[in-house]
Formats: structure tokens, C-alpha cells, sequence
């Protein structure tokens, strides 16, 4: 075996071990992960998904006991394999036989635990529905919660009805301790009905449901859920009754707990969860929320202060909290789940509800299923439109005051949604003609000076004569009569109508679903091809508009005369490199923003071929020799500029 033979075999075992370590260190992240995920849903009681978690977790670790332990005490819990045979009493005194029927008994709880509440820890697994035209809710007697919210009008991106939140996993309820330090969580306990009536149609007014905990001897907790017609608003109503002497004294308020997990609704999965938050409203004061597309596996925010309203907001669809007095403070959690998931994030708030002393302690409340409308949100109050997320400042203040009811108005009359983007990027490019006219002037004017400016360059070549090049090229654009920033300022005054456009698009739930062309869905990417690999930054599919967008961009510079020229080929590799690199940074963005780039690119360059009509090179290089027979005048800031430079030991170059 010679040298080279031994050289191979040991990097073939090098990179064997090297993988193998690398592998197993990838697997046992994926497998904490995935355990990760399934002991929160265990903790939440959603027994069903915590067991199909665990079962997954053992793909990446098989046999691995804690695992294997969960699954077996789920499959015993659910039914799936038999109980544990109960074990031989024989020679036990009766206290010693009645513990160890209380241990292995599944479901039994000691009543001791609840104090007044002990007569609650069991009843009626049923779900009560109340619906109407736009809203269906069904709701949990244990816990007395909202079970799943179902929104009729929409759709998942499968065509499965919408449902905000769903199952066991989701957590709703008062949190406090009693006067003899019994720690009470409603949302484990069981409500009853005030009517045998299970099934709510809500058509020509509102109806309620009303349910109550009770604590015995006329003491309760009462939930009432009332919908009205046509609305996505639901109001809630609790009331404390004569719970003083339970509470204790000095109780002056309680936790309301509320959690649940965001199912993913649309295609792109990268777009919701950028655009996937909590949102809270501080009392009589500013909307807020957690940093947007955050990296961070939990994100933890304590608020001190009182709080309006707490919401989960997804990319197209919210559910709020909202008290119609205020929550004394508030502390909300965002967790993220993995990729492979079927849910978006896991998000937890709990705030502080005020109590009063009386017999009877009332707290109204609302709750919000529905979607990021904002003509919808607007109608609500309390500044609920801040859910949808358009942008800071001046470019928020484009969004909602201009680009929205342009885009609303065009919609009253036309159906095409693919249409009304064409007209709403005409009429934003007739408002900026003014703007672009002037701009695309005074470059094709630097463009007629560009070969004197070359010829200065050539006149001064080094690098000390830097500011002669600098003053004799200002000489030169103001004889000619060209403002060098007279084509820059034009365009950022474009600046923040091009990125109130970048944030409308992803969020407009007008977009969704809606059909343009080969795109399926205006509101997330259009895909000609879809790749059997991912490739970094870009995904793994290929998007049209994405591509005509890209080159409509590189033609469009090429032709305003922004190609560099040959003696500068660092910048002519920057021009086709800006493009591509938006290409990738683009693929995953909506069709819709990409097909708006497109158009405003098109129109961009039917502009620049109807301005040069109006662009007479012979006038400008008239100007420019009639003004070198004349005095010139320097400007102050120019003087300033040559006093600066005589000070260093610069003479001025002679004119």
C-alpha cells in the first residue's frame, strides 16, 4: 500500500467522522427542538398533537426513553393501549387502599385543591356554537373558552376553512388565589350552561351565551358571550359574583391567561412570519409591538403600565383582547416554532384585570376574530387599524392617507385586482411626472456635459489635484446651467412613496387569494417552476415577475444612462449586480409588489423615451458657450470653497 493509497483512506475516514459528527450534533438539535415544541403542547394539555411532536422527535433519536415514556403515558391517557392492571390491596388498611386510589384513579382530582371550586373539577366536555354570517365560535365548557374561532368568508391557502386557534392547546382563563391559598385556574374547570340550547344562529339581532363556575351558596363566576350580526366583534362580559370572602379583602385584581397557537394560513410561510406579532395599545396612548421578525427562539416583554388591548396578529388575521375600561398591566411572549410545524408562532399574554369591592364585580370585555381590514378595524375604534402594519412615520402616513384610498376608490369599480394595481401605478407615476420629468432632465443635461467632465479628469490626474477636478466640474455644470442634485432630489422625494407601496402589498388582505395572470395569489409569490433543491436567499421556486422585474430594471438604467462607462468596469459589474441581488431578495416577496415594480419600470421607461423629445442638446451646449464669454460669478459657496483651499496651498484652477 503506498503513500498516496494510506493519504486517501485516512481523509475518506476523516470525512466520514467528520460527518458523522456533524450529523449527529444536527440531529440532536432537531430532536430538542421538536421536544421542545412537544412538552409546551403536553403542558397545554393538547394531548393529540403533543403525541404526533413526540413521535416525530423519535425520527431524530430513536428509542430515546423520554420520548418513548411520553408517548406510552399519552397512548395509556387517550385510550390507545390499555390501562395499567390496578394493583393488589390485599393486606392494605383502608386510608392506605383509598390513597392508592386516588394515585392510580386517571382523571380524579381532590376536590380540596379548589376550595368552593372543588364542585367545578368536573362536568360537560361539550362545545356550545353561536355563529352568524361571518363568525363561528364554538366554545368549551371546560374553561368556559373560546375552542376554536372560524372565520366563514376566508379560506387557507389549501382551501381549508380558516380557524384562527383550535383545540386544547389553547388556554383562556382567570388565574388568582383564594383567601385560604387555593390557586385557581378557571381554564381547568367546568362551566355551565344557563340553557340546554347548544346551537346559536344570530341573523336579525344579538344573542348570548351565558355560562357560569360556580362557587356554591349563589357564588359564581359568569362568562357571557354575546354576537351581534354581521360582525367579527364579540362582547364579553364577566362578572364576579358575591366572591368577596373567597378573594379575600384585600384582592383588588386577577390574571387573565390567555394562549394559543398560530396555525399557518398562507403559502409563504417566510412573509407570514415576518409579518406575525403581538400588538398592545397602552391606555389612552400609542400602539406598540415586539421587534418584527425576530431571531430570537422566545421573545419576553413585562408592561407595567395599563393597557387597552393585547393582540396576536398573523400575516392577514387577528385575535384581540379588549377591555372596554383598561388592564392594570400585562406580560406577553412570543415563541417560535419550527419550520416543519404546521403553526406559526406560540404566543402567551397574561394581564391584570381590575376588581372592584362590591357584591357583584363586573369587567367588560370584547374579542376581536376577524380579519386586518382596515375599513373593518376602523369602524371598531380604539385605534384597532394599528394591526395592520404599514410602515413608520411619513411612509404609514402615505399608506393609510393616500395609497389606501386610491386603492379602495378603484376597487369600488373594478374587479380585476391585477387592473386596479396597472391604474394605481399610472396614476402614482402622472403625480410624480413633474418630479420625474425634472430629474430624468437634468441627468440626460450631465449626460450631453459627460465627455468635458472625462477631459477633465484627464487634466487633472492625481489624487492631490482632487479639488482643482472638483471646483473646475462645478464651473463647468454651472455655465451649462445644470444643477448637479437637480436629478437626485426628485427621486428621494419619491423614496417614501416607493417603500409605502413595499409595505402595502404584503399586507393587503384585498391581494389574497386573488388571481392575476399565471399568479395564483396577488398576496405571496408567484412560482413557474418549482425546484427539487432550495437555493440560499432565493427558495426553491422561481418566480416570473420576479425575473421581468429584474430585467425591466437593468433596461430602464441602461437606457436613463446610468451604464457606467468602459473605463470604469467595477461600477458596470455594480449595475447588473444591484438588479440580481433585488431578484433574490424579491423571489419570496408578493406577486402583487413584484408586478407593481414591474409596471412602475415600464412606465419608468416610456417616460425617459417621451422626455428626450424634450431634451435639446445643441440648446445646452448653446447655453454653455454663451455663458464662458461671460463674467462669472462665483457663488459664496464656492468662494468658501477656494478660501479653504488656499489655506491648505491650493490655487484654484484657472478659468
Amino acid at each position: 500500500m503506498d503513500k498516496n493509497t494510506v493519504t486517501g483512506l485516512i481523509l475518506i475516514f476523516a470525512i466520514f467522522i467528520g460527518f458523522s459528527l456533524y450529523n449527529g450534533s444536527r440531529m440532536t438539535k432537531s430532536y430538542r427542538k421538536v421536544m421542545a415544541v412537544a412538552d409546551s403542547l403536553y403542558k397545554a394539555g393538547d394531548l393529540e398533537n403533543a403525541r404526533a411532536e413526540y413521535i416525530n422527535a423519535l425520527r431524530y433519536k430513536p428509542n430515546q426513553p423520554d420520548a418513548v415514556a411520553r408517548v406510552n403515558e399519552i397512548n395509556q391517557k387517550l385510550g390507545f393501549v390499555n390501562a395499567p392492571a390496578k394493583k393488589d390491596t390485599t393486606g392494605l388498611t383502608e386510608p392506605e387502599k383509598a390513597q392508592l386510589q386516588k394515585i392510580t384513579s386517571e382523571g380524579v382530582i381532590d376536590s380540596g385543591k379548589y376550595g368552593v371550586f372543588g364542585g367545578s373539577i368536573k362536568g360537560d366536555t361539550g362545545l356550545i356554537t353561536i355563529e352568524n354570517n361571518k363568525l363561528e365560535l364554538r366554545i368549551s365548557l371546560k374553561g368556559g373558552r373560546v375552542y376554536s374561532a372560524r372565520l366563514k368568508d376566508y379560506r387557507t391557502y389549501d382551501s381549508l376553512p380558516l380557524v384562527l386557534f383550535s383545540g386544547d392547546s389553547t388556554v383562556f382563563g382567570f388565574n388568582f388565589f383564594t383567601a385560604d391559598n387555593k390557586a385557581i385556574q378557571t381554564n381547568e374547570l367546568y362551566f355551565k350552561p344557563m340553557e340546554d340550547k347548544r346551537d346559536y344562529l344570530v341573523t336579525n339581532q344579538p344573542q348570548s351565551v351565558i355560562l357560569r363556575l360556580a362557587a356554591g351558596n349563589d357564588r359564581y363566576i359568569e362568562y357571557k358571550y354575546t354576537l351581534a350580526p354581521d360582525k367579527y366583534m364579540v362582547d364579553f362580559d364577566v362578572t364576579f359574583k358575591s366572591l368577596q370572602s373567597v378573594l379575600g379583602s384585600n384582592q383588588n385584581n386577577v390574571t387573565l391567561d390567555w394562549r394559543i397557537y398560530v396555525p399557518q394560513q398562507e403559502k409563504g410561510r417566510l412573509n407570514e412570519e415576518n409579518y406575525t406579532n403581538i400588538k398592545y395599545k397602552y391606555y389612552q396612548d400609542d400602539v406598540e409591538w415586539l421587534k418584527l421578525r425576530q431571531q430570537k427562539e422566545v421573545e419576553k416583554k413585562d408592561i407595567t403600565t395599563k393597557l387597552s388591548w393585547v393582540a396576536f396578529v398573523d400575516q392577514f388575521f387577528s385575535s384581540a383582547l379588549i377591555s372596554k375600561d383598561y388592564f392594570l398591566n400585562g406580560s406577553i411572549t412570543s415563541t417560535k416554532t419550527p419550520a416543519s410545524n404546521k403553526y406559526i408562532r406560540y404566543y402567551t399574554s397574561e394581564v391584570g384585570v381590575p376588581l372592584n369591592s362590591a357584591e357583584s364585580s363586573s369587567m367588560a370585555m370584547r374579542l376581536y376574530y376577524g380579519p386586518n381590514d382596515i375599513p373593518t378595524l376602523r369602524k371598531e375604534g380604539m385605534e384597532l387599524d394599528k394591526l395592520v402594519f404599514l410602515g413608520k412615520n411619513i411612509i404609514g402616513w402615505v399608506s393609510r392617507f393616500i395609497i389606501i384610498p386610491v386603492f379602495k376608490w378603484l376597487e369600488r369599480y373594478i374587479r380585476s385586482y391585477g387592473l386596479i394595481i396597472l391604474i394605481l401605478t399610472i396614476i402614482i407615476k402622472i403625480v410624480l411626472l413633474p418630479l420625474t420629468f425634472k430629474s430624468y432632465q437634468s441627468t440626460a443635461k450631465m449626460q450631453v456635459l459627460k465627455p468635458m467632465v472625462d477631459e477633465l479628469g484627464k487634466k487633472f490626474p492625481k489624487k492631490e489635484d482632487a479639488m482643482k477636478k472638483q471646483q473646475a466640474t462645478m464651473d463647468l455644470y454651472k455655465r451649462a446651467g445644470v444643477n448637479p442634485m437637480g436629478g437626485c432630489l426628485p427621486q428621494l422625494l419619491q423614496i417614501p412613496i416607493l417603500f409605502a407601496m413595499f409595505r402595502f402589498f404584503p399586507v393587503s388582505i384585498e391581494l389574497r387569494q386573488q388571481h392575476f395572470l399565471w399568479a395564483t395569489d396577488l398576496s405571496t409569490y408567484d412560482s413557474i417552476l418549482n425546484l427539487p433543491f432550495r437555493i440560499p436567499l432565493y427558495g426553491d421556486h422561481i418566480s416570473l415577475f420576479t425575473i421581468l422585474m429584474t430585467l425591466s430594471t437593468i433596461i430602464t438604467m441602461k437606457m436613463t444612462g446610468s451604464t457606467p462607462s468602459q473605463d470604469q468596469p467595477g461600477m458596470k459589474m455594480m449595475m447588473y449586480t444591484m438588479p440580481v441581488m433585488f431578484m433574490f431578495i424579491m423571489n419570496n416577496l408578493p406577486s402583487g409588489l413584484t408586478y407593481y415594480y414591474l409596471l412602475a419600470n415600464v412606465i419608468t421607461y416610456l417616460q425617459n423615451l417621451l422626455s428626450k423629445r424634450f431634451i435639446d442638446v445643441s440648446k445646452v451646449l448653446t447655453t454653455l458657450e454663451e455663458n464662458k464669454k461671460k463674467p462669472f460669478k462665483k457663488s459664496k459657496w464656492q468662494q468658501r470653497l477656494e478660501e479653504a483651499a488656499k489655506a491648505r496651498g491650493i490655487q484654484p484652477p484657472k478659468r
